[in-house]
């Protein structure tokens, strides 16, 4: 009876310690895209705004033998960064999608019915399943989609804020 308590407990505690080693060498990296939403946008019409990364290709350099795998999006938020003290008021729904050199265009996050006056948002992830092709791949793009609920009065400048997180390959 002591040698079965002995084995469970060993095998619990070899379970936890491999999930401690994953979870210290997973992977979290930024993307961050600027959306200009400026005045003369109409509203109940959506609008794209597409951006290439510069950040992520620093990490990765479009390099296909990069030493990750099971990228996924692990977070994704809109912020006000001007006018100081805007909020999302004016913001009806978003939509970012992600794409790359001869990859398809993916959607990975999206809020709509959108009824927050803070200045910043947590969006809705997609599961899209693994993004590794393309993060791997070079220029990556991301391509952000948005309706306003009225016009602003002013220009409003978003910022997108995704990470993306991986385990390292083998």
């Amino acid at each position: 009876m002591k040698n079965i308590f002995l084995t469970a407990a060993v095998a619990s505690v070899a379970l936890v310690s491999c999930g401690t080693v994953q979870s210290l060498v997973q992977n979290t990296f930024p993307y961050t895209a600027n959306v200009l939403v400026s005045t003369g946008v109409p509203a109940d019409k959506e609008v794209s705004s597409t951006s290439t990364a510069s950040n992520v290709q620093t990490w990765f350099g479009g390099n296909n033998d990069a030493k990750i795998k099971d990228v996924r999006i692990s977070d994704a938020k809109v912020s006000v960064v001007s006018p100081a003290g805007g909020n999302l008021s004016a913001v009806k729904s978003i939509k970012v999608y992600v794409s790359s050199s001869g990859t398809s265009e993916r959607l990975v996050a999206s809020r709509s019915n959108i009824s927050s006056n803070a200045g910043s948002l947590n969006l809705d992830l997609n599961d899209t399943g693994f993004l590794d092709s393309v993060v791997k791949s070079s220029g990556l793009t991301v391509r952000t989609v948005y309706e306003l609920k009225n016009q602003t009065t002013s220009d409003m400048n978003l910022k997108i804020a995704l990470n993306f997180s991986s385990v390292p390959a083998k």
